[in-house]
């Protein structure tokens, strides 16, 4: 008889199981004629971002999205054909929103325009993969506004959940409009050549609630407890509220959010920093532990780290700022975007005021 492994050799072996792999998702952070957010409210029963807020989007699909890049293709972690193609069949499938413009034409001849009851009818379809999300559009005489998403982050779980992504984020413009408020049956929302109908959830299935409203109403309801809201979409909306707080109309809002995203270096204050010269459309980002604080009992994310996956890939996130939260029992609370530095200033990191973890 072999002898059996003491006590300590099998937690040990258990400590080295490899985590579970990355799954291929996209995410869009979609902005209303007058630069409103777009966010959808989980149901409680989620296997993940529970009960939370959220941008739309979910997995890729085989099915849906063409050939998807193996997990050993550097493709798996960078935007491609297949990762736009679910971003938008998500958002649809989620919002009722369609991210589509009529077929053979430029987005400037207007968004594809489908009455309520074909749309509805096509979420459902697309939803229970009944039809290829593609071929419905075809049907209907449209194709998927691909070339106007923008690349904005990637995030790539860490390693702890039981359920584990690498996930493209991208911004997402819907056309500008003259009128600041819904009009029209159904609660349209005008713009100058399309009618966007009012976001509603799926019924149930994943998410309760869609709404637009302000980022930094978004955030003030994150930060008061009204809601909950991981640390991705919190720091994504944080700079999206810092770079549309510099202009006053929408499409100077949109002007200023376009130069920051398309801006090297990155970091003003940092800018020797190797994370800096990556471009925001590239950037990869793998929450990790900087330190707890023992002032408050928060802890300290920093953004910097792409994750064990592209460990020595030379990819990376942002080093200057870091996510400042307290994790419980129903989720993420009392979030804040900081420096880095001045964080680390402020805790005095020489084990007096804070602990690396």
């Amino acid at each position: 008889m072999s002898p059996q492994p003491k006590a300590g050799a099998v937690s040990e072996t258990k400590a080295k199981k490899p985590p579970p792999p990355v799954r291929p998702s996209a995410s869009v952070l979609l902005l209303s004629p007058t630069n409103q957010v777009l966010l959808l409210a989980r149901v409680k029963t989620s296997t993940s971002f529970a009960s939370a807020h959220v941008f739309p989007g979910g997995n890729l699909s085989s099915f849906h999205d063409g050939t998807l890049p193996s997990p050993g293709d550097p493709a798996y972690h960078r935007d491609g054909p297949a990762y736009r193609l679910a971003a938008i069949r998500e958002t649809f499938e989620e919002s009722g929103i369609l991210l589509a413009k009529k077929l053979g034409q430029s987005r400037e001849a207007g968004l594809l325009q489908l009455a309520d009851d074909v749309r509805e009818a096509g979420r459902k379809l697309v939803h229970a993969n009944k039809v290829k999300f593609a071929d419905w559009l075809r049907e209907h005489g449209g194709e998927p506004d691909i070339d106007n998403l923008i690349p904005f982050t990637r995030w790539i779980t860490p390693h702890g959940p039981p359920r584990r992504f690498t996930t493209q984020m991208y911004l997402y413009f819907l056309p500008t409009s003259a009128a600041d408020a819904p009009v029209g049956p159904g609660g349209l929302l005008r713009s100058s050549q399309t009618l966007i109908p009012t976001p509603t959830h799926d019924g149930g299935i994943e998410h309760t609630a869609a709404a637009f409203d302000d980022a930094t109403r978004w955030l003030a309801r994150a930060r008061s407890g009204e809601i909950v809201m991981f640390p991705p979409q919190f720091y994504l909306l944080t700079l999206v509220a810092e770079q549309l707080a510099k202009a006053g109309g929408a499409e100077q809002q949109r002007a200023a959010l376009l130069d920051f995203l398309g801006r090297t270096p990155t970091s003003t204050r940092h800018p020797q920093r190797p994370t800096s010269a990556i471009p925001w459309a590239d950037k990869v980002m793998s929450p990790s532990v900087v330190l707890a604080r023992r002032s408050d009992g928060r802890t300290v994310l920093g953004l910097d780290n792409p994750g064990s996956e592209l460990a020595g890939s030379g990819r990376g996130g942002d080093w200057e700022r870091v996510v400042v939260v307290k994790f419980g029992k129903n989720g993420p609370t009392r979030l804040e975007v900081r420096p880095r530095e001045e964080v680390l200033v402020e805790e005095r990191v020489d084990g007096k005021e804070g602990s690396r973890l």
